[in-house]
């Protein structure tokens, strides 16, 4: 018997898909707003959600990453009276199971429900996958699901595209599919597109025969042929020059290829994973991107999540960061104070974690032998920039009572009839601070034992000041 959630603010629909859910043979639960809905959800877990976008107190799809946290999240049936396509693809696009417009039969909405559930009993049944992802930090809802994206192509021998903004870690995600594919042994071959020069190009990938140009004194196996039984990672593949782009394609559907100069074939067995940073549709409208090609090498889409998108990952990829850093320069791990984290918290990070990680490295050289960073450690174009973004922040957004403590804050929520529920930058970027500080602190916890003395020190803090945290965000717990 699974436990359905059904989140409409019409009473008879939520009647009605109560009365339906309950002869299905399961059990109903109902909320007609989302605080009323976050408070069922603490109290137990749901396998499915019916969720209305326009409630009283917020926007459904707003609170859908909210609704879905957690190790095991719910399938997500989206119901509306507005309908519309920017909803619909938006829905889908943060993992709806289904987006269906009211009115509707009683079957349309309760099919989507029957498929979902018989989806997660298979799913649980199903031998678990793995990933090796040791250098892979994070458990918001965006990396959980790139890491099972990740797992189920690494089981078979798909090709992979990788999307994602500079510094997101493509290459991380393209060695781990590597890293995991059962018996993987052989070479990982990195391809960087942006560097190969347009007269080598096709020497460089399926290299040549003795005598084919000009200076080719020996013959030369291409990077295509050294990543036999083992992965090819082309990394920004948007670079790939157009004339090269359709030999390439028949590599991937033949897995053959003629090196320069050469009278016969070889074959080449290899995973492909590409990656780039580059909107390869909107390239491919252009006529700069063979749209044939790109059909071959979407068998798997993994779209990386900006660190912006993923600030819960903030303080366990600081503290990751920070032992690496240590044991780098043979000392013990530098902690942090509070306003330190809050610095970090402030920047909206446009380098995505390559960013983060440089920052972090020029912080532990400018401390040298001190022990704890503190706000000043970080470079002085990132303070200044954050001190003027809080002054501009501060003229604009007059002084305004502290938000009251809400349930699970990640989304936005607007007001079903305008913009009166939506929060301030300011009120959004203390409740994202205060989600980022939790984390923090379990991680601490976690990686200390629960010493507190042990905490003390890695957090640079004195044991007032972390038990005074530690109460706040609820881990104190037995001494």
């Amino acid at each position: 018997m699974a436990r359905i959630l059904i989140i409409d603010d019409d009473e008879p629909i939520r009647e009605l898909l109560c009365a339906a859910v309950e002869r299905m043979g399961h059990e109903a639960a109902a909320a007609g707003e989302l605080a009323e809905a976050f408070a069922l959800a603490r109290e137990a877990s749901f396998d499915a959600i019916y969720l209305d976008v326009r409630l009283p107190d917020g926007d459904g799809l707003g609170a859908l990453p909210a609704l879905c946290h957690g190790a095991n999240p719910p399938e997500v049936i989206i119901i509306t009276g507005e309908g519309d396509p920017d909803g619909a693809e938006l829905a889908m696009r943060s993992g709806a199971w289904d987006y269906i417009e009211k009115p509707c039969s009683l079957e349309r909405m309760t099919l989507p429900l029957a498929r979902a559930l018989q989806y997660r009993a298979e799913k649980r049944r199903a031998a678990p996958l793995t990933l090796r992802r040791e250098t892979i930090i994070g458990s918001s809802p965006g990396i959980r699901d790139c890491l099972d994206q990740a797992a189920r192509a690494a089981a078979g021998p798909a090709d992979v595209l990788v999307i994602g903004e500079t510094g997101t870690g493509k290459e991380l995600f393209a060695r781990a599919i590597h890293d995991s594919t059962p018996g993987a042994r052989g070479p990982f071959v990195t391809v960087d597109c942006a560097a190969l020069p347009e007269t080598l190009v096709e020497s460089l990938l399926f290299g040549h025969a003795r005598g084919a140009f000009t200076g080719a004194e020996q013959a030369r196996v291409g990077l295509v042929k050294q990543a036999d039984a083992g992965t090819l990672f082309l990394d920004e593949v948007g670079e790939l020059p157009l004339p090269v782009q359709a030999k390439f394609l028949r590599v991937l559907q033949e897995r053959t290829f003629r090196p320069v100069g050469a009278s016969v074939e070889e074959r080449s067995r290899f995973r492909l994973v590409a990656a780039t940073n580059r909107d390869l549709e909107a390239l491919a409208a252009r006529g700069a991107f063979r749209t044939d090609l790109l059909y071959r090498l979407k068998t798997v889409v993994l779209e990386l999540p900006p660190l912006r998108g993923r600030r819960e990952d903030l303080g366990p990829l600081v503290l990751h960061r920070l032992a690496e850093l240590g044991r780098r320069h043979g000392q013990p791990a530098k902690g942090l104070t509070p306003e330190f984290l809050e610095a970090l918290c402030a920047h909206s990070w446009p380098g995505n974690v390559r960013e983060l990680f440089n920052v972090l490295e020029t912080a532990v050289i400018a401390a040298q032998g001190e022990p704890t960073l503190f706000r000043r450690h970080l470079p002085v174009d990132l303070r200044a920039r954050i001190a003027r973004e809080a002054v501009a922040d501060r003229r604009r957004s007059p002084r305004r009572p502290a938000p009251a403590p809400e349930a699970p804050a990640r989304p936005l929520p607007g007001a079903a009839g305008g913009d009166e529920g939506f929060p301030s930058w300011r009120d959004h970027r203390a409740k994202a601070l205060a989600e980022v500080e939790q984390r923090y602190f379990s991680e601490l916890l976690r990686r200390t034992g629960g010493d507190r003395q042990a905490a003390c020190r890695l957090a640079g803090l004195r044991p007032a000041r972390l038990y005074e945290l530690l109460g706040k965000h609820g881990l104190l717990g037995p001494r």
